[in-house]
C-alpha cells in the first residue's frame, strides 16, 4: 500500500465510522446537520491565532472516498454490505463556510462551518481537524517570527525533524505565516514555494580541505553560493577561507553570497565575522544563521545583542511548532435537522454556542480590530448594539455605529470549491495587511491584552434556554 493513498476515507478516526454506521442503521442519512470548528486558546501562549490549512482541506475533499481495497478492509473489520455500498458512492456534498486563510482569528469563535446531512459532516471530522489544527498552529508560529526577523530572510529548514509526511503542510503553513523559502523541494514544487539550501558539512568532510571544498563549491553555484563556516574553526579556518574564495569569485565577475553559522555562540561569531568580512572588503556577503532558532532566541539575537545577521534558517522549533505539540481546536455539532444543539459540561469552558452563526469583525474609529462578535445566521446586525462576554454577561461592550464585516464565507458548495488557489506568498501578504489592523498590544509576546469576543443577546439568550433544559 502507497504511503499516501490516492482515496481517503479512511484518512479518519474509528470513532467517526462507527458513529456514521450507527447513523446508517438508524435510517438517519437524509437528516441534516451543522457542526462549527474553533479553538479554545491560543498557541505559544500568544495573543492571537493564523487560521491555515483551509485549500490543503478543500483539496482533500476530492480524494475524500472510498476504494475497492479501502471497503474490503473495512468489510474486515465487520461492517456490513449496504453500508459498505453506501460507502463506495460517498463523496461530500455539504456547504462550506470558512474566514479567509491567513486570517488573525482568536479562541472560541467559529472560525469554519460545514453543512450537511448527518452522516458526511460527521465522516469530515478528525481529517479537518487534522489539516486546520496542524497548519494555523506552524503558520502562527512563522508569523511570530517574520514579526521578530523583519524584512531579514528567514527559510524554513524542518523537513528532517517534522513529523514524517506533516512536513508538507508545515512546509505550506510556514510560507503562509511569514517564511520566505523552505528546504523542503516537493513543498516547494507542489504549493509554488521559492526552494532554498546551502550545503552540509558532509560536502566539506568529503573533500581534503575545507578551503577545496568552498572552491569546488562556488565553482558549481557562482553567485548563488552561501558557504557553511563551522565544520573545523569558524573564525580561524571558515571565514579566512570563504574570504579568500569571495576574493577570487570577484577576479571572474562573481560574487560570494554568503556564510552560514550553525554552531557555537551566533552572536559573537557573527559580530566576529562581519568585521572580518567587512575588513576584507566584503561588505555585500551576508550572513545566514541557523541551528535550533526560535522567535525568543532570533529576538535576542537581534535586539538585546545586536548580532549582524541577514537570514535565518529555522528548522525543527518551527516545523514541530515548539513548545506547543498542538493546538486544541474542535469540531462540535451546534444544529440537527435545523434545531439548535450544544454541548454542556462541568467544566464552562467546554460549553459550546447552539444554532447556525455568523461571526462579525468590528473596527474602531482608527480602523483597527475591535472586537468580534458571534450572532444568529439570521440576525439583523442593523439592530446590535451590545455583545456580551460569553461566560460572564454582565461584562459586555457597546459596538452600535461601529464598521463591521462578515467573516465567514462560502468556500465549498455542491461538490466544487468557491475560491480562488492562492500561493502562500499571497496568503502572506493578506496575512500582513490584517496583522497592521491587530493592535500591538494583542501581538507582544509577554502577557499580550487579551482580544475580547463576545455574543449577541439572542445567541446569549438561546444558550441559556437550552441551558435551562439540561436533559
Amino acid at each position: 500500500m502507497a504511503l499516501i493513498p490516492e482515496t481517503l476515507g479512511l484518512y479518519t478516526d474509528y470513532y467517526e465510522l462507527t458513529m456514521t454506521y450507527g447513523f446508517f442503521k438508524k435510517n438517519r442519512t437524509h437528516e441534516t446537520a451543522v457542526f462549527d470548528y474553533f479553538f479554545r486558546t491560543n498557541p505559544f501562549q500568544g495573543g492571537f491565532t493564523v487560521f491555515a490549512g483551509l485549500r490543503d482541506l478543500l483539496e482533500l475533499l476530492d480524494q475524500f472516498r472510498f476504494s475497492d481495497a479501502d471497503l474490503g478492509y473495512l468489510r474486515a473489520q465487520g461492517f456490513s454490505d449496504d453500508f459498505l455500498h453506501w460507502l463506495s458512492q460517498f463523496r461530500f456534498r455539504g456547504n462550506i463556510y470558512s474566514v479567509e486563510e491567513g486570517e488573525i482569528v482568536f479562541p472560541q469563535e467559529p472560525v469554519l462551518r460545514v453543512e450537511g446531512n448527518l452522516l458526511e459532516a460527521q465522516l469530515l471530522e478528525s481529517a479537518l481537524l487534522n489539516v486546520l489544527n496542524f497548519q494555523s498552529l506552524v503558520a502562527t508560529k512563522a508569523f511570530r517570527i517574520r514579526q521578530v526577523v523583519g524584512d531579514r530572510l528567514f527559510s524554513e529548514f524542518g523537513l528532517r525533524r517534522a513529523q514524517g509526511l506533516g512536513a508538507m503542510m508545515a512546509s505550506r503553513a510556514a510560507c503562509i505565516g511569514g517564511a520566505d523559502s523552505t528546504s523542503n523541494v516537493l513543498a516547494a514544487c507542489k504549493y509554488g514555494i521559492p526552494p532554498s539550501g546551502t550545503q552540509a558539512h558532509a560536502w566539506i568532510q568529503s573533500f581534503d580541505s575545507e578551503l577545496e571544498a568552498f572552491r569546488a563549491y562556488a565553482e558549481v553555484h557562482g553567485s548563488s553560493t552561501i558557504l557553511l563556516v563551522d565544520t573545523y574553526d569558524t573564525l580561524r579556518s571558515g571565514v579566512p577561507n570563504a574570504i579568500r574564495v569571495a576574493r577570487e569569485m570577484e577576479t571572474h565577475g562573481e560574487r560570494l553570497r554568503g556564510i552560514r553559522l550553525d554552531s557555537g555562540d551566533l552572536a559573537y561569531l557573527s559580530k566576529k565575522a562581519r568585521k572580518m568580512l567587512d575588513d576584507a572588503g566584503l561588505e555585500y556577503v551576508s550572513i545566514v544563521a541557523s541551528n535550533q532558532l526560535n522567535e525568543h532566541v532570533i529576538k535576542s539575537l537581534l535586539t538585546d545583542q545586536l548580532a549582524p545577521i541577514d537570514a535565518f534558517g529555522v528548522g525543527t522549533e518551527l516545523a514541530s511548532a515548539k513548545p506547543d505539540a498542538a493546538l486544541d481546536g474542535v469540531y462540535k455539532l451546534s444544529a440537527i435537522n435545523g434545531t439548535p444543539r450544544m454541548k454542556i459540561s462541568e467544566n464552562i469552558e467546554k460549553v459550546t454556542l447552539p444554532g447556525i452563526k455568523s461571526l462579525i469583525r468590528f473596527y474602531d474609529a482608527d480602523g483597527f480590530f475591535f472586537r468580534d462578535g458571534i450572532f444568529l445566521e439570521e440576525e439583523s446586525l442593523a439592530g446590535a448594539d451590545t455583545i456580551f462576554h460569553p461566560v460572564y454577561p454582565e461584562k459586555n461592550t457597546t459596538v452600535a455605529g461601529l464598521r463591521c464585516e462578515h467573516l465567514l464565507k462560502p468556500v465549498f458548495a455542491e461538490g466544487k470549491v468557491l475560491i480562488a488557489n492562492k500561493t502562500p506568498k499571497e496568503l502572506f501578504g493578506y496575512l500582513k495587511e490584517r496583522a497592521a489592523r491587530l493592535p500591538a498590544e494583542h501581538q507582544r509576546f509577554i502577557r499580550p491584552h487579551l482580544y475580547k469576543v463576545g455574543i449577541s443577546r439572542r445567541l446569549l439568550e438561546l444558550r441559556n434556554a437550552l441551558m435551562s433544559k439540561r436533559y
